[in-house]
């Protein structure tokens, strides 16, 4: 075989490899930080008062459910804290912003937030009386406000109330939909507004350690919460962006099945060149007894061997790429458009090992069908033609 052939062949592997698992990576990389933030300002399952009520208000509940106890024992549920929202007006000299306050209670861990600090830090601690609040950028550049600056809040009630906050953090997570949106205080901000008690919250949000227990955990929250409650999961809370993110999965489809054919396709022509030129070789194997069944595997193993080979090419590649991207994130994004300001990679040992198991097992199939020219070659004419 020409080496001219063996380099195409190879060469053809090696870029559907990388291609396809350059997509994987990309695309699960894409879901898992989106779909992170998300459940970063909501958690995995939000319970709440089951009643008709459209606004970011919420009809208070007891925090001291009993069923807490028992949901907090389940080894799949990794956190449960109260919270309360409540809509308002941010007024400055220039301008106003509607934003909905969300009161976080003491048991709230913000790790989530702890990369996406823009300035100062994720605390709500009451300090001298002041109010802390946690704005993000987007408000902050708009209302022209600054870190320690004090925030007055209108809520819109009858009387008209007023609160003032002191901007202890301004955070920027790329989610323009929730950067416009919330700012974070403590609960007991909302408590008082709404002449709550302190052991009254406007529901509870329920963190998974993994997002594959959602149903399951939420069939089992909804069971024991009874019929006072609600529970939604995330992916009920915002369709929109879990229903994008669902349509990513059908681009990766697309692009495994159409550069698996390229390689397979690639892997036959191949096939039939190594047996064009090995005709007078065929003939004599079969002339000194050699069955066509085992002539047959002989060239497909030998095929085969060129695939795994432009496998590990194409590993080497694709795994070195997404790697650098992973460290260094060299190609961005316009993180207004895709709530990512590089492209995010995610390595899934499993995916990588299902698509090198895929491709071999495509190409050795595929190659069978050009192998069966070898039962028709006639020994005796392969050898009058040598």
């Amino acid at each position: 075989m020409s080496k001219a052939v063996l380099y195409i062949a190879i060469t053809s592997v090696a870029l559907s490899v990388l291609v396809m698992i350059v997509s994987i990576c990309i695309v699960t990389g894409f879901k898992n930080e989106i779909t992170q933030k998300v459940v970063g300002f909501g958690s995995h399952i939000r319970l709440k008062n089951f009643d008709n009520n459209q606004s970011f208000e919420e009809t208070p509940v007891n925090i001291s459910q009993p069923f807490i106890k028992t949901l907090r024992a389940d080894n799949r549920i990794e956190k449960i804290t109260a919270f309360a929202s409540k809509a308002g007006i941010i007024k400055t000299d220039e301008d106003i912003q509607g934003v909905v306050i969300k009161g976080l209670d003491s048991l709230y861990q913000a790790d989530f937030f702890n990369d996406k600090m823009y300035q100062g830090k994720f605390s709500l601690s009451i300090v001298n009386g002041q109010y802390p609040a946690i704005i993000s950028k987007n408000i902050a550049d708009k209302m022209n406000l600054k870190l320690n600056d004090p925030l007055v809040v209108y809520f819109i009630e009858q009387p008209p109330r007023i609160r003032k906050f002191i901007i202890r953090g301004i955070y920027s997570t790329g989610l323009e939909e929730f950067d416009n949106m919330y700012v974070f205080s403590p609960l007991s901000v909302i408590q008082k507004l709404n002449n709550w008690t302190p052991d009254q919250a406007g529901g509870f949000e329920i963190t998974l350690k993994n997002l594959n227990d959602l149903s399951s955990v939420n069939h089992k929250v909804y069971e024991l919460s009874g019929f006072q409650f609600n529970s939604l999961t995330i992916k009920e809370l915002y369709p929109d962006i879990f229903h994008w993110l669902d349509l990513q999965d059908v681009n990766v489809i697309i692009i495994l099945v159409l550069m698996i054919l390229v390689a397979g396709i690639n892997m036959i022509s191949t096939l039939l060149i190594i047996i064009l030129e090995n005709t007078s070789t065929i003939g004599l194997l079969k002339a000194i007894g050699a069955r066509n069944a085992g002539i047959r595997k002989i060239f497909i193993y030998v095929a085969s061997g060129i695939v795994l080979t432009g496998l590990v090419i194409g590993n080497l590649i694709a795994l070195t790429l997404c790697y650098l991207q992973y460290r260094y994130h060299l190609v961005g994004l316009p993180q207004e458009s895709y709530y990512v300001s590089y492209v995010p990679i995610n390595f899934s040992p499993a995916n990588i090992l299902l698509i090198n198991i895929g491709t071999l097992i495509a190409c050795v199939l595929v190659m069978v069908i050009p192998s069966v020219i070898i039962t028709r070659i006639n020994p005796v004419k392969s050898l009058r033609y040598e």
